[in-house]
C-alpha cells in the first residue's frame, strides 16, 4: 500500500456529483431485498468515477492487479489486489466516496456485494 495526495480541483465536477452516484461497479449481477451483487471490471488505464457507498459492502478480488483510489479530502492510496483477497467496509454514519483507477497492466475484476438490510 502506498499513500499520496492529488489535486482535487482536477475532479471538482465529479466530486460534486459523487454523493448521488451509487453506480459502484460495472453492472448489477443479482439483487434481492437483502443484497446487491456487482461485477466490476477495469481494463488497464480505465477508471471508475467518484461514487458513493452508503451501505456496508464487501468484495472479493477475482482478477488481481494495481489500482489507485482517490478520496474527497485529497488523499489517495495505491494498492495491489491479489486474486481471492477479500475486503470488508462497514458504513455506519458517513458514506464513503472514492474513485478507482486501474494503473496496472492487467485487467482488474471484483465481485462486490452491498448489504441492503441492517
Amino acid at each position: 500500500m502506498e499513500f499520496g495526495t492529488y489535486d482535487i480541483s482536477e475532479f471538482a465536477d465529479e466530486l460534486a456529483a459523487a454523493p448521488g452516484n451509487h453506480e459502484i461497479a460495472s453492472a448489477v449481477q443479482f439483487e434481492n431485498d437483502r443484497v446487491r451483487v456487482w461485477d466490476l471490471v477495469l481494463e488497464p488505464g480505465e477508471r471508475l468515477p467518484f461514487h458513493c457507498h452508503d451501505r456496508t459492502y464487501f468484495f472479493v478480488t477475482i482478477e488481481g492487479g494495481t489500482a489507485i483510489s482517490r478520496f474527497p479530502d485529497g488523499n489517495m492510496v495505491t494498492m495491489d489486489y491479489e486474486p481471492g483477497a477479500p475486503w470488508f467496509t462497514e458504513i455506519a454514519d458517513d458514506p464513503e466516496i472514492h474513485d478507482l483507477e486501474n494503473v496496472g497492466d492487467t485487467r482488474l475484476r471484483f465481485a462486490t456485494v452491498e448489504l441492503l438490510e441492517a
